[in-house]
């Protein structure tokens, strides 16, 4: 019996000195493609980094980048054989280069690449699910996307493939709940007080 406590005891020591690990943010509507076509800057004049945040895919893909168009020619971060927080260096870009986000199947070759702009896809579906980061112990703050790795989208659940990009900016223009809150509340005040201004005059 003080065995088994003492097992107990050390497993929740070594879980309790472990640093933190937070999973990217999930995509909010799984089994529904996103409808938002994502672009994608150098935040500013360094490195664009990425980190692999987890993976759920049978296939064995790597990631990729497009800088102004061009593919770099790095790539990396198998999703078989990468732990979480492997980090991939794509090199130096300039603030406001324009990047997109490339996956790659191995196994089975035949299927995509997927891109993170819809158009360059050729089965003309949206293939990832972006969202701001704030990091934890193993990976920086950043760029989290999550992507789908099946010819047509699979189950849009935007986790086939997890990675967090650093120096890099998001750049759709896609108003937040609570913004698109603030502006209805607004309009309905304005409108509020005309009419208070009519009744008064009346």
């Amino acid at each position: 019996m003080k065995t088994m406590y003492a097992s107990i005891v050390a497993a929740l020591a070594l879980a309790c000195a472990l640093p933190a690990q937070a999973a990217p943010i999930p995509y909010a509507n799984p089994g529904v493609e996103s409808t938002i076509n994502y672009s994608f800057t150098a935040a500013s004049t360094g490195n664009v980094v990425a980190y692999f945040a987890g993976s759920s895919a049978g296939y064995t893909n790597e990631i990729a980048l497009l800088v102004n168009g061009i593919d770099t020619g790095i790539r990396g971060l198998n999703n078989q054989t990468s732990a979480y927080g492997d980090m991939l260096d794509f090199g130096a870009v300039n603030a406001g280069d324009s990047l997109v986000f490339k996956l790659i199947n191995l196994n089975p070759a035949n299927v995509g690449p997927f891109y993170s702009d819809i158009a360059l896809n050729g089965d003309g579906r949206n293939h990832i699910y972006a969202a701001n980061y704030g990091g934890d112990a193993f990976i920086p703050a950043g760029i989290a996307v999550g992507f789908e790795d099946l010819l047509n989208g699979g189950d849009f659940d935007y986790n086939d493939e997890n990675f967090v990009f650093v120096n890099v900016a998001n750049v759709t223009d896609v108003p937040e709940p609570a913004s698109i809150a603030l502006l209805l509340a607004g309009v309905a005040g304005i409108g509020a007080s005309r009419r208070t201004k009519r009744a008064r005059k009346a």
